[in-house]
């Protein structure tokens, strides 16, 4: 499956992805993030494994965040999980010459560090994702970021001693473990949107993604309504008159059913809003009339 948009690549100086833990049914994952030593573990082996396949990753500093998240903490306006590695990667202290491999998990006590730390709301997903990023040299990294777009959503499964160590560090029963790049992630996760019906919203969320300064509308009956511009959705609130007048504009007298159907709509707004939140879209609800403005 391609990039939902090639734009998605061309405003990266680095090369970014993921490695995805799908989880086997009715599993849970013991550690939110890992001790040091199993943190740096396994990023040598996810380093060893992108660079099998991605010969210029090795030319390329790792850095890599031992914690796992929803997919939805990636897909975030800005990118902030990478752009948070991409600061820490320029904090870290440099040794000797050559590509560095820089994990980050829990510290001595335990504790995981707020950039580390996933949101409580959003941990229930049989998807769990550790992001990472190679950095260095622009070209280098220009390369390794294009191969890995070319080769890693076809080609990309973790090797079977990455898997078992995952496994056994982070406590979970793991169906697959494979790397993707951001782009994969989100034509996956457009993928799964589509499945879900939620495709307008999608498309909301993709257009906060790649063009965050410019406007987009979801304006298509039955579904809410509602405008995403300067970094905030707004989603339009109805009367129970209002809304009727432009849902259905069409001659109904049980009020019965115009009730439910006022509610199942009304319960809609909600699954948007939660969607566009998990994405670190701020929300507002706003009052108006049935012509719409927002």
């Amino acid at each position: 499956m391609q990039s939902p948009d090639a734009r998605l690549f061309q405003a990266f100086t680095q090369a970014r992805g993921v490695l995805a833990l799908e989880l086997s049914p009715g599993s849970t994952i013991a550690h939110e993030a890992l001790q040091q030593a199993d943190a740096g573990r396994l990023a040598g082996l996810v380093g060893r494994d992108v660079g099998t396949l991605v010969p210029e990753a090795r030319e390329l500093d790792l850095v890599f965040a031992a914690a796992h998240f929803d997919p939805a903490e990636v897909l975030r306006p800005g990118w902030p999980l990478h752009r948070r590695l991409d600061e820490l990667h320029q904090r870290a202290p440099k040794a000797g010459h050559g590509p560095r491999v820089i994990a980050f998990g829990a510290d001595r006590d335990g504790q995981i560090p707020q950039p580390l730390r996933a949101e409580d709301e959003l941990r229930g997903g049989s998807l769990r994702v550790l992001p990472f990023l190679f950095a260095g040299e622009a070209a280098v990294a220009g390369a390794a970021a294009e191969r890995m777009e070319t080769l890693l959503m076809d080609r990309g499964m973790a090797q079977a001693d990455t898997a078992l160590c995952a496994q056994e560090a982070f406590g979970a029963r793991i169906e697959h473990a494979r790397y993707l790049t951001v782009h994969d992630l989100a034509a996956m996760t457009a993928l799964q949107y589509h499945n879900l019906g939620l495709d307008a919203l999608w498309r909301v969320v993709e257009a906060a993604l790649l063009t965050p300064d410019r406007e987009a509308v979801l304006d298509a009956a039955p579904e809410p309504l509602l405008r995403y511009a300067g970094g905030e959705a707004r989603i339009a609130l109805f009367s129970p008159d209002a809304w009727r007048r432009r849902y259905m504009p069409e001659s109904e007298d049980d009020a019965t059913r115009l009730e439910r159907r006022f509610e199942l709509f009304q319960a809609r707004q909600r699954q948007f809003a939660a969607v566009l939140q998990a994405h670190g879209i701020d929300v507002t609800f706003a009052h108006c009339d049935e012509a719409g403005e927002l």
